[in-house]
């Protein structure tokens, strides 16, 4: 029992390490924010100002709260899973590097196939998903939130 509990107190101690260090760069980033980054206009409501500061604001209160109460169960994953994560990741950097050339539908098209495919859909239900995706989300962000987005490919169609 001693064993466990010192155990489970050096997950602990872990925790609040990992959260003290990502609060450093949570503060480091709120500052920026809070100071460097200016916006010549106002385009939405808000500001392109607020969304870095809400974002700093937020990572620092997460970090403070696993300082003081930390997670106490023990974090036990698999190397599939971690191959999973890797995968994932690369395919964030996959998605960010065609987004412009292949515009939002198709990049993200594709990139909602692939994550449905690696979640274990079929391949039509991940087609179909990723074209769903792709098209309502497109349709969502031009004309519900007036956003502009990339047209890539489909510059003729849309």
């Amino acid at each position: 029992m001693a064993r466990y509990l010192l155990m489970l107190r050096e997950d602990i101690m872990a925790d609040r390490i990992f959260a003290a260090a990502i609060l450093a760069i949570a503060l480091a980033y709120t500052i920026i924010a809070f100071t460097i980054i200016r916006a010549p206009f106002q385009y939405d409501p808000l500001g392109p100002e607020s969304w870095p500061q809400i974002l700093g604001v937020l990572a620092c209160l997460c970090c403070l709260w696993l300082i003081v109460r930390p997670d106490v169960a023990k974090l036990d994953t698999k190397t599939s899973t971690l191959g999973r994560l890797a995968i994932v990741v690369l395919m964030l950097f996959a998605y960010a590097w065609l987004y412009q050339p292949l515009g939002f539908v198709i990049a993200t098209w594709v990139f909602a196939a692939a994550f449905s495919l690696l979640l274990g859909a079929t391949i039509v239900r991940a087609l179909i998903f990723g074209a769903a995706t792709g098209i309502v989300g497109y349709f969502v962000c031009t004309i519900l939130l007036e956003l502009n987005l990339p047209d890539g490919l489909l510059k003729s169609l849309l």
